[in-house]
């Protein structure tokens, strides 16, 4: 049966094409729409998933960065306190006002304050050391390559940030933020900014690396304790980026929008995979008739059309998949914000044959017509 079922689809290859390219389609769909989802509201974590350190701390009940809220000033202590605490750096968090040339107005900005040594933890996989020392300038500034245009501004001019004059020292990537443009400060700069709005000693966050990152929960836990009497609450990086990606994802109408559209693809990939499929079983009639008058059983005929939609589910999977990838490529160049992992990719191949299986059942509707008598007719 399975070497009828390939031998069938190699004979009858044209065929079955139309259904190899809507599962293809399906698939493609499917991943872009997983990679967009997950690279515009993944951003929602760039703070985290772009800095070192082991635990982050900030105001209880915090569900993303921008949300944040000043925490005690004793917090900073009352962390190197803990034996297991090798290193407290601050990370400044501030709400900002950037006005550019006059023809593009006003634009609202978030401003992290990191500390700028090379071996900073805040955004230390996206900025080098070398281009961390740029901030050590006053009134330097770090802005995502791909904001540029938004801030209708190039590297080295000059712009009012909360009144304060700021300089563009540089660019990265991998710093765009959800819903405005991230610049990124030295945390003088950031006091400096802040003290304007009469914040100038308010620090949102903490990042902590520990002596042994394994044991990251369990400091979190006693830390935890600590917090929860004297105004702050402690995550784990990995916990608190899952927390806002979460939060975007899922408590916004935009998250839940995504999700809708994904569901909704999935369908129509099913529903327009399974007519192309029964079209072409269909269209196979006859020589279903012929092998049932030949003394194969119904069973047998039924399983050799579910092979070839699993044969036809895994060329629509190969071909959306290289599909997906040259399309990423051309999104990263344009600085498109995706981001592809490989659950991702599992989950959306056991789609993709999930939608072709489904479509073969469908399709064994049409066997129902393989009556050896429609030979006389």
């Amino acid at each position: 049966m399975v070497a009828l079922a390939r031998k069938t689809l190699l004979h009858e290859w044209r065929r079955f094409l139309p259904a190899a390219l809507a599962v293809a389609f399906a698939g493609l769909l499917l991943l872009m729409q997983a990679a967009l989802l997950l690279g515009i509201f993944g951003s929602a974590a760039v703070y985290i998933d772009q800095s070192g350190g082991d635990l982050w701390v900030g105001y209880p009940g915090t569900q993303t960065i921008d949300l944040g809220r000043p925490i005690p000033p004793d917090t900073e202590m009352r962390l190197r306190m803990d034996p297991e605490v090798a290193r407290v750096e601050p990370f400044r968090w501030v709400d900002a006002d950037w006005r550019g040339p006059a023809e593009r107005g006003s634009v609202s900005v978030f401003v992290s304050g990191i500390d700028t040594r090379a071996d900073g933890m805040a955004f230390a996989r996206a900025l080098p050391p070398a281009l961390r020392a740029r901030l050590d300038a006053p009134g330097a500034v770090i802005v995502d390559r791909a904001d540029l245009p938004k801030l209708g501004l190039d590297v080295g001019a000059s712009a009012r940030l909360n009144g304060r004059r700021v300089r563009i020292v540089g660019t990265a990537r991998g710093l765009r933020a959800l819903g405005g443009v991230n610049i990124v400060a030295s945390l003088d700069t950031a006091r400096t900014l802040d003290a304007d709005a009469g914040g100038a000693d308010r620090v949102a966050y903490y990042v902590v690396a520990l002596r042994d990152p394994a044991r990251a929960e369990v400091v979190r836990a006693r830390l935890a304790r600590i917090g929860a009497h004297a105004g702050f609450a402690v995550w784990t990086r990995q916990a608190f980026a899952r927390r806002a990606v979460a939060y975007w994802m899922f408590e916004t109408g935009a998250g839940l929008g995504f999700v809708f559209l994904t569901a909704l693809v999935f369908v129509v990939g099913a529903v327009i995979t399974s007519q192309t499929l029964m079209g072409a079983v269909a269209g196979s009639v006859r020589e279903y008739a012929t092998l049932n008058a030949l003394g194969v059983g119904f069973g047998d005929l039924r399983r050799v059309v579910l092979q070839q939609a699993a044969w036809v589910g895994g060329a629509g999977l190969l071909a959306g998949g290289i599909a997906a990838m040259a399309l990423a490529l051309l999104a990263r160049r344009a600085d498109v914000p995706v981001a592809f992992g490989a659950w991702q990719a599992l989950a959306c191949a056991a789609l993709v044959m999930g939608i072709a299986l489904v479509s073969g059942l469908m399709a064994v509707r049409a066997l129902r017509g393989a009556d050896p008598a429609t030979l006389l007719r």
